[in-house]
């Protein structure tokens, strides 16, 4: 293991544990303190009880990766100290799925989210590219417990680097094949080989993950992303100046995807609810509390996408329209 990435484990898990400890040693003081505060900011504002839910959540998240941390560490014990390949990346993607479920419904129970999910027939088979909408913090969960679940797909994610101050995504993560791209690195052509890495040996029962936006969507990141795009390349600017609910999809990963993926169909995964649900702090206003997600999928053929690169552009920012535009159907 290389001494930066022992160094980080080190240090990430050694927070969470602390972590842990003192949110469940305080707890017998703190949970009457937030209660008080929650029953204030009711009375006074009619806010829903978030300082007693959050906390609840803290010990719930902290406590999956205190476990999924033993899981992994017998996992790779009982795979030969990980030398039976096999056995190691099938149990290790098995704790990663009861951890994502975990979190998904601690998600659920404690906020009172609900999912209603229409289209997830077109799902399978694979091979899949799977597209994903990302909005929320919570987002992030959706693909393993209604891709990976239901279908049987075991998705290759690609995600950030910055998720690796995660202890469990870290050892889960670099265990299996995935890949966590270093953004504003100055070597795009490294991530993007990374990246295309992934489509080596995907078979009927695999897919891969990517969320075009490259990050979870706000005014201010929005228009920061046109201001960009009006600078660099004007002929997309006026495509992505149009999206209201959505990020202008990056194009480097996607694209790499779409020629390195072939047959694989492409599936879009798309959501209503947890939009405003970027940071913890908006979670804290409350809106998250009993509010329905709807989720749709919908599947594009690999014989009806395009070739060449200014058509797989223009593809690209049809289904980000399309997206847009069923988040207006759906509503407020």
């Amino acid at each position: 293991m290389a001494r930066r990435t022992l160094h980080r484990r080190m240090r990430t898990i050694a927070s969470f544990a602390l972590g842990l400890f003192v949110m469940a040693g305080l707890a017998p003081v703190a949970l009457p303190l937030v209660a008080a505060t929650d029953a204030v900011r009711w009375l006074v504002r009619r806010r829903h009880w978030m300082g007693i839910r959050l906390y609840l959540f803290g010990l719930v998240y902290l406590l999956a990766e205190l476990i999924g941390l033993i899981a992994l560490g017998s996992v790779w014990l009982a795979a030969g100290f990980g030398r039976f390949r096999r056995p190691l990346l099938d149990w290790t993607f098995a704790v990663q799925q009861a951890w994502a479920g975990t979190l998904l419904a601690a998600v659920c129970g404690i906020f009172g989210l609900r999912l209603e999910v229409s289209g997830s027939e077109v799902v399978a088979p694979g091979p899949i590219l799977l597209m994903v909408r990302h909005a929320s913090i919570v987002d992030n969960l959706l693909p393993s417990a209604l891709v990976v679940g239901p279908h049987g797909i075991r998705l290759r994610y690609v995600l950030k680097r910055e998720l690796l101050s995660d202890p469990c995504l870290d050892v889960a993560g670099n265990r299996l094949p995935n890949y966590f791209v270093e953004r504003g690195s100055g070597a795009a052509e490294r991530e993007l080989a990374g990246i295309r890495e992934l489509a080596a040996g995907l078979g009927p029962g695999d897919g891969i993950l990517i969320y075009p936006e490259g990050t979870r969507f706000t005014k201010a990141k929005q228009a920061r992303a046109l201001e960009r795009l009006e600078e660099g390349d004007p002929v997309i600017f006026n495509r992505a100046r149009n999206l209201r609910h959505v990020l202008p999809p990056r194009l480097g990963g996607p694209l790499a995807l779409l020629d390195a993926t072939s047959p694989a169909d492409v599936v879009v995964l798309t959501h209503h609810g947890l939009d405003g649900f970027a940071q913890l702090r908006d979670i804290w206003a409350g809106g998250m509390v009993d509010t329905t997600v709807r989720v749709e999928f919908w599947r594009i053929p690999r014989g009806e996408l395009p070739t060449d690169r200014d058509a797989q552009i223009a593809w690209l920012y049809d289904v980000w329209t399309r997206v847009d535009a069923w988040i207006d159907e759906v509503g407020p």
